[in-house]
């Protein structure tokens, strides 16, 4: 009996124990469960935190979305600027007809523009995307019915058609393959002949290649200037120059039987003057003149209008000072009356008679000026650097003209010639008010 007893002790002993204990357990197990709604409170932190960090980067993003700011620009001379662009513009070509304007941009597109609206507000444009590359170059055919481009990734030429449609709107259509890959260093530049016999392409080693329109090499040339800055083909169609590391400008003439078959490339003449490498170079219109700007700080102008094949060099007619710093570009109008250099941001305008600054223009683009050239009737300079284009009105070159003009009113013989320039110089000076006060 007392045996029962005392087990019926034990065991009552012993369940209290066990319920102590279990209590004792849910007491030590209650704080977990209770840190959760901490570990909600880090997590919503945390979340936080994450939120905050998603907008930082919006913050940062900001001055990106004003970015299209820099193409903020004015100067009295600006007549207008084209905006269609995404992307920087990095070259210009016009059209022989001087209908266009072909502008390429790392947009992945090419550009055409009417020059007729230059001066309005509203610009017109078409544009020619290119598929899965874009275009660093480009250069109108002769006929103004197509143009070349310069591939940034495949680097290789690639023809576009531009396609009048029945309802008069143009379309663009790219050939079905592009030139075979051949240049081993970037290439600088590249044209189509006025004549429409060859296309050239240069590259910044020493390479220049003369190749055929369907794509096949003619001839290569060693320019044997250590690199190449610049190269392009003379506007009649004969030659082909380059300059960089040395102190001249190369000259060769493109030779075509009466046929129209190839020949043979041969040199031609030197531009030789400049005491140290020559950054660039520009032909006039009708390749009888030719203008250089070098790292020497000078820029010259030449009379290329020489019978090279009897030993006849080219004459300096001209040499101004300037500054210089790379990008540097040259640009002759097509009356040759006006020379204008790019150096990084800036552009200053030269009359080519007198050799003086006309002109300055501080900070065009907030990029280095990419390219530059003038309109075909030198009523307007182009530049691009940014997503914008620059168009300004050529003053200087309506002062030479006016200059030009009335010297030759002094000396003309009859009064139907001064009548006749009297007539012109009012017209000349005319459009020069409507653009800016003319200086003394």
């Amino acid at each position: 009996m007392e045996l029962a007893a005392l087990v019926a002790v034990s065991l009552l002993i012993g369940a209290l124990v066990l319920l102590v204990a279990v209590a004792l357990g849910k007491q030590r197990g209650g704080p977990k469960e209770e840190a959760e709604p901490g570990e909600d409170a880090a997590a919503e932190k945390a979340e936080g935190e994450k939120h905050c960090a998603s907008k930082r980067p919006k913050q940062q993003q900001r001055p990106r979305k004003e970015r299209p700011q820099q193409h903020s620009f004015s100067h009295p001379l600006l007549a207008s600027s084209l905006k269609g662009h995404s992307g920087n513009v990095t070259c210009l070509d016009f059209s022989s007809n001087g209908k266009y304007l072909a502008s390429c941009a790392d947009d992945r597109t090419v550009r055409i523009w009417s020059t007729k609206d230059f001066a309005d507000r509203d610009h017109r444009c078409l544009r020619a995307n290119v598929e899965l590359d874009h275009a660093t170059l480009v250069s109108f055919s002769p006929d103004s019915r197509a143009f070349i481009t310069w591939l940034a990734s495949a680097e290789t030429i690639r023809v576009f058609k531009m396609l009048k449609k029945e309802d008069g709107s143009i379309s663009f259509s790219a050939a079905p393959e592009d030139f075979p890959q051949k240049h081993k260093a970037p290439v600088i530049n590249i044209g189509i002949a006025e004549t429409g016999k060859f296309i050239m392409t240069a590259s910044s080693d020493t390479t220049i290649l003369i190749w055929d329109l369907k794509g096949e090499v003619l001839a290569t040339i060693n320019t044997n200037q250590m690199t190449n800055s610049y190269a392009t083909i003379s506007p009649c169609g004969r030659f082909v120059a380059s300059c960089g590391f040395t102190p001249d400008v190369k000259v060769w003439e493109v030779c075509f039987g009466k046929t129209g078959d190839f020949r043979e490339v041969v040199r031609a003449f030197d531009l030789k003057g400049h005491s140290a490498g020559v950054y660039s170079f520009a032909f006039s219109n009708d390749s009888r003149r030719m203008a250089t700007v070098s790292k020497d700080g000078t820029w010259k102008l030449w009379d290329t209008d020489v019978e090279y094949k009897k030993q006849q060099d080219p004459y300096l007619l001209r040499t101004g000072q300037c500054q210089v710093a790379e990008p540097c570009r040259i640009a002759l109008s097509p009356d040759a009356r006006v020379a204008a250099i790019s150096s990084g941001c800036n552009v200053a305008l030269y009359s080519t008679a007198a050799g003086e600054l006309e002109e300055e223009l501080q900070g065009v683009h907030s990029e280095e000026i990419a390219d530059m050239r003038f309109d075909i009737n030198s009523r307007f300079l182009l530049t691009c650097g940014d997503r914008a284009i620059r168009v300004f009105h050529n003053a200087p070159g309506y002062r030479a003209a006016v200059r030009e003009m009335q010297a030759m009113l002094k000396n003309a013989s009859n009064e139907g010639m001064r009548q006749r320039l009297q007539l012109q110089i009012q017209e000349a000076q005319a459009a020069l008010d409507s653009v800016c006060t003319p200086k003394d």
